[in-house]
């Protein structure tokens, strides 16, 4: 009996069973919306943590020391791409030492090669236009279309590292994007009374929102992209927005709001403080609450300036 047992012992160590040979995948991503979606496609198969939070500029993140730490145990790697992280990621992936997850590693995903990207800029780009992306608008998360695509990468890149778990992830990325749809369908019904509502934002990290819900942005808070507004810039903005009778103004939570707050004064439009990213705002903690939250916020706001 005990050289029974014995063997039994013997032939699970040298072959261990399929679920216990699938260590959980240790995920990195560089935003929230990222770290959001990848919790929905890895369930409990992965563990996720995000770099940057949602209510910070994802452009301009402190490369920590211990961002270093988090990287080099990461099995995984997603970026935004399109170089919103071109001035704090590169360093500390190049620091971390970790092969798996340099671009072109095998535990490196940029989430946005799937992704439909809009404003890819035509002709030379030069420092005097502002710290535009030659590789297109990287906000692409902001239209669920994209979360779609995004979702899909992702259970692709966890399949391929754990192959074992591969109709798992399918049956997360399938339970992800009937929710989407479902919600999808909810907000653009929401959104459709209002098609062709003009806005003024203060970034353009709004383009793909903008597109896929039907509103018009005129105008921009920022005289080039990541520009600090000048007084004539807001002068000649808010000449414009009483030209068109705009009356929203949306900015994300970790702009100034002196200059939007002058412009909403002159204007009488009302300022939005209106997060792009899950985390931006308490109510606003996954990626379907984020689209929940923005869009009943500006309903609400277009149905007040119409009284």
């Amino acid at each position: 009996m005990r050289r029974t047992i014995a063997v039994l012992v013997l032939a699970t160590w040298l072959c261990p069973l399929p679920a216990l040979a699938q260590a959980t995948l240790n995920v990195m991503t560089t935003t929230e919306d990222l770290a959001s979606i990848a919790r929905d496609i890895g369930g409990d198969r992965v563990a996720v943590e995000a770099l940057a939070k949602g209510y910070q500029d994802p452009h301009f993140v402190e490369a920590k020391p211990s961002f270093i730490l988090k990287l080099q145990k990461a099995d995984v790697l997603v970026a935004v791409g399109r170089d919103l992280e071109i001035g704090w990621l590169p360093p500390l992936t190049t620091q971390s030492r970790n092969a798996k997850i340099q671009p072109g590693g095998s535990g490196y995903l940029d989430a946005s090669l799937t992704a439909q990207i809009v404003e890819l800029p035509q002709g030379q780009i030069t420092r005097a236009m502002g710290d535009v992306h030659p590789l297109g608008n990287p906000h692409y998360w902001l239209d669920p279309e994209n979360g779609k695509r995004i979702a899909k990468a992702m259970a692709d890149k966890f399949s391929e590292l754990r192959a074992g778990e591969r109709a798992y992830f399918e049956q997360r990325l399938a339970s992800f994007v009937s929710r989407l749809d479902e919600a999808e369908k909810r907000w653009l019904g929401l959104m459709a009374p209002f098609k062709g509502t003009k806005v003024v934002t203060y970034h353009r990290s709004f383009p793909n929102f903008a597109d896929r819900f039907g509103l018009e942005i005129v105008g921009y808070v920022e005289p080039r992209p990541g520009i600090p507004p000048t007084p004539q810039h807001t002068l000649d903005l808010i000449g414009e927005m009483k030209r068109l009778n705009v009356k929203l103004v949306l900015v994300e939570p970790y702009f100034d709001l002196k200059t939007p707050n002058s412009i909403g004064r002159a204007t009488g439009a009302e300022v939005l403080v209106m997060p792009p990213s899950v985390g931006g705002v308490k109510e606003a903690s996954d990626y379907i609450t984020l689209f929940d939250y923005d869009v009943n916020l500006l309903v609400a706001a277009i149905k007040k300036a119409a009284q």
